[in-house]
């Protein structure tokens, strides 16, 4: 095994400080200050200062508007996101069956996967069978869970997982952004989502984010069907009970 004394000539200083920062955000109980990030890894502070603002960049940190205090960003945290996600399922399974048998329609939980949003369970409703969508990914401006994650994000993550272009797949799908930005704060209101026809067009459905303490989404719950069923009358009101759904599961979560 190379030690570190030997390798140090191989390395690259600026990724080791950078790599040092990230360690420093990950292992800070609380979001830390530029100035303390910076003593923790004994690094000048317009070093530090400059190092954080490219790992912000590229979504590894973010940075609280209010505080100006750092914490693990989404890229972070998907660079360890595996297949396992049975835990989660676990927990959830319930809250999602009682959804189900609420609403009466097909109830899925979603996870972000690498850039992704990826089916990860589902509850087909009482009374039929839904095709399998287990382990698809789904567009994220056209779909309800899609948006709803998207709306949880920072304007930076935004960015870099979404197209240049805004592909269309249906005559209400979303392909401006500033109409997806306009619908992206509705969700941040009223703490749902809903989608009208813009992946299939006789299908629409409503979803709500699964929080942690940060407020940073873990999974997206959503129901959905066809829109002789779920009519666009019948959104909020399916919203709502994704929003209860949502909140329970984090809550189990703690």
């Amino acid at each position: 095994m190379i030690t570190d004394g030997s390798d140090r000539g191989r390395r690259v200083q600026a990724v080791d400080r950078a790599v040092a920062l990230l360690k420093a955000v990950a292992a800070s109980e609380h979001p830390a200050t530029a100035l303390e990030l910076a003593d923790a890894c004994r690094l000048n502070r317009s070093t530090a200062w400059r190092l954080l603002a490219t790992l912000e960049h590229h979504g590894l940190v973010e940075r609280e508007p209010a505080t100006q205090r750092y914490g693990l960003g989404f890229a972070a945290t998907q660079l360890t996101s595996t297949d396992g996600h049975a835990a989660l399922v676990r927990r959830a399974r319930p809250t999602l069956q009682r959804f189900s048998e609420a609403s009466g329609e097909l109830v899925t939980l979603a996870v972000p996967r690498g850039f992704d949003l990826v089916y990860v369970d589902q509850v087909d409703p009482p009374s039929s069978i839904a095709p399998d969508w287990l382990g698809r990914s789904l567009p994220l401006h056209a779909t309800s869970a899609g948006k709803t994650f998207l709306a949880w994000l920072s304007d930076t993550e935004r960015e870099a997982i979404l197209p240049a272009q805004l592909e269309r797949y249906t005559p209400t799908t979303i392909t401006d952004r500033g109409r997806l930005e306009a619908e992206l704060a509705e969700i941040r209101r009223d703490g749902y989502g809903i989608c009208v026809g813009e992946t299939e067009e006789f299908s629409n459905g409503a979803s709500a984010a699964v929080l942690d303490r940060r407020a940073r989404p873990v999974a997206i719950v959503n129901a959905w069907g066809p829109s002789q069923r779920v009519t666009r009358q019948r959104l909020p009101s399916l919203g709502r009970q994704a929003l209860r759904a949502a909140h329970e599961i984090s809550v189990d979560l703690g």
